[in-house]
């Protein structure tokens, strides 16, 4: 056990995501930069010559509506929760592409509105306003896509992080799933009005294609796929157990849960069918490897769902979608093995730390808390820690209440070999960050640090 003191320092880094050399990242984004080309060939092909003020600013109008439809489609398709883009790439990474597509997206669309009414009223010759007013009421779909475009641009001002931390999750849960009636709202008008399909019957196909595909993975798993899931497993509520003040173990029991597909370190996202907690699915880490007929959560209560958690009774239905996530064994590259918790960022390393694979000495877990009362699990990573012949290294603050500090000098002092450990982080972003910083003064590379959170 150890004891390190000192404030923390300022973060100087971002947090790593899935390695790329392992990671399908590289694909999957060449493969959005294809069709985006694609989508400017489109444009190109069914552009004439450009004459004057009017014809640049509709031009302009039509390849950024178009490049908005393309990102919608590629902003839903984030949306689906496809494993193998969740678990190949990350949800964290995953997540942030999601937001960047939706900024992007927004930004598009503010763009195309603009352009397309300028271009609109100078080829007629007519004010902006009396302009906007012909476009919405009296064009083909208009009213619908103005529908559309109001809900998306409501979804992106209540997505801002400003906006987000002012308002409960579960009503920013409800609000962003809007973005679906917005697409499907906006998508007719595309090809009643876009002069790139309007006389173009391989290039509507190719579009209709695009949406169809995409809809189909929402349908098969968003839906689909937790409907099956549940079906099989019929999980209830077995116990709530404390672990550590204000953490909270919910044991859960179902049939064949060994079945679930659910790797070490990977989290589901969660559903209890009860007043105030069944509106919003938020994910939660498995942390103990699921039984044929039970399994393990461990909540700390930091919002309205989590704290509620402590009050489940048992024999409540669970509704769960997953498994999900990358921080799993498949990241590691060396054989010996650093993991850095802090919080309930413990709870999907306990399970790493009972079955990856190591020698004896070769798995370190380090454990940041501020007192030894908030270990949660700590009796149970004793034991694992003496059954494997596993390094426990608590890090507590001082006896004065002083703030623990990690440090590369502490990190090579714990383990003078530290860069050559693959290292597993997961914690409050605040200690992740300085975590995160430590290990690359003591020589740890990017590639070698696996990290994943569930903050956008």
């Amino acid at each position: 056990m150890a004891t390190v003191t000192d404030r923390p320092p300022p973060a100087r880094h971002r947090l790593p995501g899935t390695p790329w050399r392992r990671s399908p990242a590289p694909l999957f984004l060449a493969a959005a930069w294809a069709g985006g080309v694609g989508v400017l060939a489109l444009w190109w092909r069914d552009t004439g010559t450009v004459v004057g003020t009017a014809d640049w600013l509709t031009g302009a109008g039509r390849i950024t509506g178009l490049l908005c439809g393309y990102m919608c489609a590629l902003l839903v398709g984030l949306m689906a929760r496809v494993p193998w883009l969740e678990s190949r790439v990350g949800t964290d990474r995953a997540t942030r592409w999601h937001a960047s597509a939706g900024r992007w997206t927004i930004a598009l669309l503010l763009a195309h509105i603009v352009l397309i009414v300028l271009g609109y009223a100078a080829q007629a010759h007519t004010g902006v306003l009396r302009q906007l007013g012909t476009v919405v009421f009296d064009l083909p779909e208009m009213l619908k896509a103005t529908a559309g475009a109001v809900i998306l641009l409501a979804v992106g001002v209540t997505s801002a992080r400003a906006a987000r931390r002012r308002m409960r999750y579960e009503t920013w849960y409800h609000l962003h799933l809007l973005t679906y009636a917005a697409v499907f709202l906006a998508f007719a008008h595309q090809l009643a009005l876009g002069a790139d399909f309007v006389s173009a019957p391989p290039a509507r196909a190719a579009w209709y294609t695009l949406y169809l595909c995409v809809a189909c993975l929402v349908l098969y798993y968003r839906v689909l796929t937790p409907a099956r899931l549940n079906l099989r497993h019929r999980i209830r509520v077995e116990a709530v157990v404390p672990e550590a003040p204000g953490v909270y173990s919910v044991w859960l029991r179902g049939r064949r849960l060994d079945r679930l597909g659910a790797r070490p370190g990977q989290f589901l996202r969660w559903r209890f069918l009860t007043s105030g907690m069944w509106n919003a699915a938020h994910p939660y880490s498995l942390s103990a490897v699921p039984r044929d007929d039970l399994m393990r959560i461990t909540v700390k209560g930091l919002g309205d769902h989590s704290a509620a958690v402590a009050a489940l009774r048992p024999g409540t239905r669970v509704w769960a979608e997953g498994p999900y996530g990358a921080l799993t064994a498949a990241r590691r590259s060396r054989r010996k093995v650093l993991m850095i918790a802090g919080g309930t960022g413990i709870t999907p390393l306990r399970t790493l730390f009972e079955t990856l694979p190591a020698a004896p000495g070769d798995l370190t877990l380090l454990y940041r808390a501020r007192t030894p009362e908030e270990l949660a699990l700590r009796g149970e990573l004793e034991a694992i820690a003496a059954r494997r012949g596993a390094r426990l290294v608590y890090v507590l603050n001082g006896r004065d209440g002083t703030r623990a500090r990690i440090t590369a000098d502490r990190l090579r002092a714990v383990l003078p070999d530290i860069d050559r450990h693959d290292v597993y982080l997961c914690g409050p972003r605040g200690l992740s960050l300085a975590a995160y910083d430590a290990l690359r003064d003591a020589g740890v590379p990017t590639s070698r640090i696996h990290h994943e959170s569930f903050e956008l």
